[in-house]
């Protein structure tokens, strides 16, 4: 009876965290549909900038803009990680920091030296265990990311490239592609190589055909660029954030389903062990009884 015993308190235990497991799963699903209405929103918005910046870039000709020249001899780089402040999210922590790790070892065989910025409890613990250094931390960043507070980041990091105190600046995050498909990437963030025209991996940057008509502009383009390209910068930073948030709840999302599943399976398998369990105790009673009375007779 003791293993019997034994069995039940088990499938209790996992009946208890196949539901822990699903309120979170439905938690994490509820986040996900809102943090996907809001990425989808603020794409929308970050491809109508880089739109415009890209046909006042054309019908203006040669433009010249910090921004968008290549720093060179600074020997220097900055680097920010996004990652997520809580875990139970499968592997989506790992895939980021692996090509995290990747990049940082790109940029050393390339001889720059890493300015590190991370977002997430998860890569600033990582950071800290392989005693790796970093220059700014973030925390603030849940499924739902201020613009105010990544405007300010976008503004130090535009001020440094425009300083010429740094050659590039990336952005290794989790692109949201669909509810079944999320891609580690890294994003130069800064120079803006081309204006309006994206890597095939951000569709959403790439501008629109460029008319034939001449405009007149007041003021003039290099004054409009100046407020667009790093407000590009800032929005493009900002879509980054808005994907990883969208990936970070897909993944908790997958992964609390499984465990929901796997919990379901095992308490399953508990009760066949259950029974049998009974079953070998019933019969091993009957045994004794009829013993017993052949003894007595």
């Amino acid at each position: 009876m003791a293993k019997a015993r034994a069995i039940i308190k088990r499938r209790k235990a996992v009946g208890n965290i196949r539901k822990i497991t699903r309120t979170m799963q439905l938690i994490a699903t509820a986040r996900f549909q809102r943090s996907h209405q809001r990425a989808v929103n603020a794409k929308a918005y970050t491809g109508g900038v880089a739109e415009l910046a890209g046909e006042l870039g054309s019908l203006s000709g040669q433009v010249s803009h910090p921004l968008l020249r290549a720093n060179r001899g600074t020997g220097r780089s900055v680097m920010l990680v996004v990652t997520s402040n809580r875990g139970l999210c499968g592997g989506y922590n790992a895939n980021v920091l692996r090509t995290a790790i990747g990049a940082l070892e790109n940029c050393q065989r390339d001889g720059l030296e890493v300015d590190l910025h991370v977002a997430g409890k998860k890569g600033i613990g990582y950071f800290r265990f392989l005693r790796r250094s970093t220059a700014e931390t973030y925390t603030q960043f849940e499924d739902r990311p201020a613009y105010a507070d990544v405007d300010a980041i976008a503004q130090r990091f535009i001020e440094l490239y425009e300083d010429n105190r740094v050659d590039r600046v990336d952005v290794v995050y989790m692109r949201f592609v669909s509810a079944g498909s999320q891609r580690p990437e890294v994003l130069r963030l800064l120079p803006i190589s081309q204006i309006g025209v994206a890597a095939p991996e951000h569709p959403v940057m790439a501008a629109a055909p460029v008319p034939a008509e001449h405009y007149e502009f007041s003021p003039g383009a290099e004054a409009l660029l100046a407020e667009l390209l790093p407000m590009t910068v800032k929005v493009r930073l900002y879509q980054c954030l808005m994907d990883a948030a969208v990936s970070e709840q897909v993944a908790r999302m997958v992964a609390m389903k499984a465990a929901t599943d796997a919990a379901g399976d095992m308490i399953k398998y508990l009760t066949q062990r259950y029974n049998r369990a009974r079953q070998s105790q019933i019969t091993l009673e009957l045994l004794d009884i009829m013993g017993g009375t052949e003894a007595l007779a």
